[in-house]
């Protein structure tokens, strides 16, 4: 497919369809999905377990093939993994072997960056995450919270259009991932880096995107968009949070 004029980091979804084979017969995860992501948007991405939630965003990243449709970014359709996307997981799988400093710079030298260019380049982004006093320690030194700095500084260092986040935040403490979750929004503020977040925390939903998608469990049914029309930063106590909240949960039903 040739490539059509768009703004840079946005993402067509285009009649996307994706099943894989279970115990020998077709269980369909996407079907006909059809979407685009503005510039710059963050966008979050709901669901009960088994909607397609996580094979969404595989195949935005590149990591899956979608069995029909297309994912166009800028106008040029995704094959494979790509420069333009970094993906952020729940574990920030570092390299326990290679300090904060190395761990960001890693990336950047195998694209062809010199030692110091890349270093210099992590330096700026693991101040960006606010981790400049330890970037001579190694994971196995770092908190939780910390080491997901780190991946979420690696990732961002690479410069890239779209940021892809699997539910990073998932595995930490409560209070942390309240933390984090000022931290994500604060920075996505400062790159304007086009977001799309999966995530089964609505309030983290809310508290981060401009738009949820919400896939529905039956294959049938026909996914919902909604605009999250607050403005930042959120305050998760206000009379209008507490209401979008409330909204979700009932298309839900768990309200």
């Amino acid at each position: 497919m040739s490539a059509v004029p768009s703004e840079r980091g946005e993402v067509a979804i285009r009649h996307l369809s994706k099943s894989y084979h279970l115990n020998g017969k077709p269980f369909q995860v996407l079907k006909d999905l059809n979407l685009t992501i503005r510039s710059g948007e963050s966008l979050a991405i709901v669901g009960t377990s088994g909607s397609g939630k996580t094979t969404l965003l595989r195949v935005l990243a590149g990591l899956e093939e979608a069995d029909r449709g297309d994912v166009l970014i800028d106008g040029n359709a995704v094959r494979g993994v790509g420069r333009d996307r970094a993906v952020i997981f729940q574990e920030p799988r570092l390299l326990p072997w290679l300090t904060v400093l190395d761990n960001v710079a890693f990336g950047l030298e195998t694209q062809g960056l010199s030692r110091d260019e890349a270093r210099n380049r992590a330096r700026r982004y693991i101040n960006l995450v606010g981790l400049q006093q330890f970037e001579n320690a190694y994971p196995r030194q770092l908190s939780g919270g910390m080491a997901q700095r780190v991946g979420i500084a690696r990732a961002l260092a690479v410069q890239p259009e779209i940021l892809l986040l699997d539910e990073p935040l998932g595995a930490l403490d409560a209070m942390t991932k309240i933390a984090m979750q000022q931290e994500l929004a604060r920075i996505w503020r400062e790159e304007d880096v086009t977001t799309v977040l999966v995530t089964h925390d609505l309030e983290e939903a809310i508290f981060l995107a401009d738009r949820i998608l919400i896939l529905p469990r039956e294959k049938g049914a026909v996914p919902r968009l909604i605009d999250v029309d607050l403005p930042r930063p959120r305050d998760r106590s206000s009379a209008a949070f507490v209401r979008q909240r409330e909204e979700l949960l009932n298309l839900f039903g768990l309200h």
